[in-house]
């Protein structure tokens, strides 16, 4: 086990003829430094031990607080003692308030930090590793995700029939989702996500998937600085993820001509996840709207998230917002479309 010692010690001082006398000294001073405490009364403490006290700069700055220009603060120096460990110490001196002015004293507090520092080291090595360790992890995982993702892809290529190909397709585009967040995470140091470049390279992704034809359909990402956890950055992008394939199947027939906006703005701890389109709008019969997969998945999400969906018809195209209060309330949430 690692222990922090502190000494504690605590010496008083006088300042006769230019030379820091010791007055007295408190016991765990003596016994961590191997002081014997009958020879060091009156003695000069640049002499205490075998002369491994006398330091240059620690002297000017005592002389310095015994005459009050100076307080030594947290002075941090290596103790060297022939046939010792060297110790890490931290000193304090403060110039005592003494009715006779012929003579100043100090009061120096000593602290060996040496275990201490020894522990923090150890504690920064171990996280270090375990970061690179967890990078290296999540840039496996991404690339492996990448390869299924691939695979799915060249499946939905193969097959002939169109249902199977629809479903490979999204299994693909939500297998990318959560490999744009291995990524993101993989960049990252302090395990969290920057939703602007996720939200960004998720919709790269799906719109090389399934456009056909940049010029006649587009991916817009609108998102502020907003940095979030991990398990809650998957979560949105597999929402993201499901609503841009439901606008891209179901927005645009017949090739239709059009743009597709995802925006995310936050307010403290507020946030609103919000996805556009200026496609056909919703069906004008309710019933035509059947919930599919993508609808269950994100209700689903959403419910995790603590958030409220709302679905609008814009006039053209069709808004659906999920948005997150900080008071958790949920309420009923209609279809999405």
């Amino acid at each position: 086990m690692v222990v922090e010692r502190y000494c504690n010690a605590v010496e008083e001082m006088s300042r006769v003829l230019g030379n820091l006398c010791v007055i007295a000294a408190s016991a765990s001073f003596y016994d961590a430094f191997l002081i014997d405490s009958e020879t060091a009364a009156a003695k000069q403490f640049s002499q205490l031990g075998e002369g491994e006290w006398h330091v240059a700069q620690l002297s000017v700055l005592l002389e310095a607080t015994a005459a009050g220009m100076a307080d030594v603060r947290s002075y941090e120096m290596d103790l060297k003692r022939p046939g010792q460990d060297t110790r890490r110490l931290v000193l304090s001196a403060q110039k005592l308030d003494y009715a006779d002015t012929s003579k100043a004293r100090l009061l120096l507090t000593v602290a060996d930090v040496t275990d201490a520092r020894v522990a923090e080291k150890v504690k920064d090595d171990l996280l270090r590793a375990k970061a690179i360790l967890l990078q290296e992890v999540q840039h496996r995982v991404a690339n492996s995700l990448q390869i299924i993702a691939s695979i799915l892809l060249q499946s939905a290529r193969k097959v002939q029939s169109e249902e199977t190909r629809t479903h490979l397709k999204s299994a693909h585009s939500r297998v990318m989702s959560i490999a744009a967040v291995q990524q993101q995470l993989a960049a990252s140091s302090v395990g969290e996500v920057e939703l602007r470049s996720y939200f960004e390279q998720l919709c790269r992704s799906l719109g090389a998937s399934m456009i056909h034809d940049p010029e006649q359909l587009s991916i817009e990402v609108n998102v502020d600085k907003a940095v979030t956890e991990a398990n809650i950055s998957v979560s949105l992008g597999l929402v993201v993820t499901e609503l841009v394939i439901n606008a891209l199947k179901h927005a645009f027939p017949k090739q239709r001509k059009g743009k597709i906006t995802v925006d995310y703005h936050t307010k403290g701890k507020d946030w609103t996840l919000q996805l556009s389109d200026d496609g056909i709008g919703m069906p004008a019969n309710p019933e035509d709207a059947k919930p599919g997969l993508g609808t269950g998945i994100v209700e689903a999400l959403s419910n995790h998230l603590e958030a409220e969906i709302a679905v609008v018809d814009a006039m053209p195209g069709t808004t659906i917002s999920i948005t997150h209060r900080d008071d958790g309330v949920i309420v009923d949430t209609p279809e999405a479309a």
